[in-house]
């Protein structure tokens, strides 16, 4: 179970990656292509992360549910945050960001939508980077 969680972290950073890759094409294309550029760099480095992530799995020592908390944590976080600067980016928002939002801001849905994605992702993030840290403390080891 262990290596097939990271074989998919590794695959789901990589698609990431390339999405964020992509992303960047579009930056021109979009209605705030600041936050375009934003959702560009998030795509690549949330990518880096879930790669990194899946080539310390097998040295986690967590026990079963924290380590399926960690995984869905961390692909939640790193894809909802492409997503929604993407989304804040094809929108024209941005009030939750505003060094990337350059002053836009969508219509009051559109805000919510992204915030509430951004807010989640956060949270996300800091519990799954938590739990990796437990799993990688010193003298661990891996349960059978």
């Amino acid at each position: 179970m262990i290596q097939r969680e990271s074989q998919r972290l590794l695959q789901l950073g990589v698609l990431l990656l390339l999405l964020g890759l992509v992303t960047g094409l579009a930056v021109p294309a979009l209605e705030n292509p600041r936050m375009g550029l934003a959702s560009h760099l998030q795509g690549i480095t949330n990518g880096l992360v879930l790669l990194a992530f899946g080539l310390v799995w097998p040295r986690l020592a967590l026990p079963s549910g924290a380590r399926l908390a960690a995984f869905w944590l961390s692909v939640y976080g790193t894809w909802a945050n492409w997503f929604a600067t993407l989304l804040a980016a094809a929108w024209g928002a941005g009030a939750m960001m505003p060094m990337a939002g350059g002053g836009r801001e969508g219509s009051p849905l559109q805000e919510l939508v992204v915030t509430g994605l951004l807010l989640s992702l956060s949270a996300a993030m800091i519990l799954a980077c938590g739990l990796v840290l437990a799993g990688l403390r010193p003298g661990s080891t891996r349960p059978a």
